[in-house]
């Protein structure tokens, strides 16, 4: 980075922690998180938004962290998997993950599990199909979707029961 590189003092919520930082206008937001920070859950895959391994949630929205500059999150609320991890709001979704095996390599995990745990804050009761749609943008090479599908599935299933009177 050059030293003349236009640089701005943004301010967000990450994790639920305060951030006030001077970054590089050009940052993005997943390196921002990566490096800056030292949040390394947040993987940077294709860095084109395409793979899905760099998903965030922005105001409880799923965001490709590559696309975004980190002067765009100014303001906003991100929460990342290590966040979510440490409230425990993925807890059941994870050990779903582990026990259908749909976390083999993990580096799509993070983005896999924040998009999966979007789709169930939202929907009151998501189909096979649904899931398949809601995560047909995040690549993964090791599982065949087959077993993630499954997991989401099960971590719904498993709430909902839970919920029934």
């Amino acid at each position: 980075m050059s030293t003349d590189e236009a640089r701005r003092r943004i301010r967000l919520e990450v994790n639920g922690e305060t951030i006030e930082q001077e970054v590089a206008v050009r940052r993005h937001l997943a390196d921002f998180l990566r490096l800056d920070l030292g949040l390394t859950g947040t993987h940077l895959g294709c860095e084109h938004g395409v793979c899905g391994a760099c998903t965030v949630l922005v105001d409880g929205e799923p965001v490709r962290g590559c696309l975004m500059l980190a002067v765009q999150a100014d303001g906003a609320r991100v929460e990342t998997v290590e966040g979510v991890t440490e409230r425990g709001a993925l807890a059941d979704l994870q050990r779903a993950f582990v026990a259908r095996n749909a976390a083999q390599c993990g580096f799509c995990s993070a983005g896999m599990l924040l998009t999966a745990a979007s789709l169930l804050e939202r929907t009151e009761a998501p189909d096979r199909d649904l899931i398949r749609a809601h995560l047909s943008g995040n690549l993964c090479r090791c599982t065949g979707y087959q077993s993630i599908v499954d997991a989401v599935e099960a971590t719904w299933a498993a709430r909902r029961a839970e919920r029934a009177p």
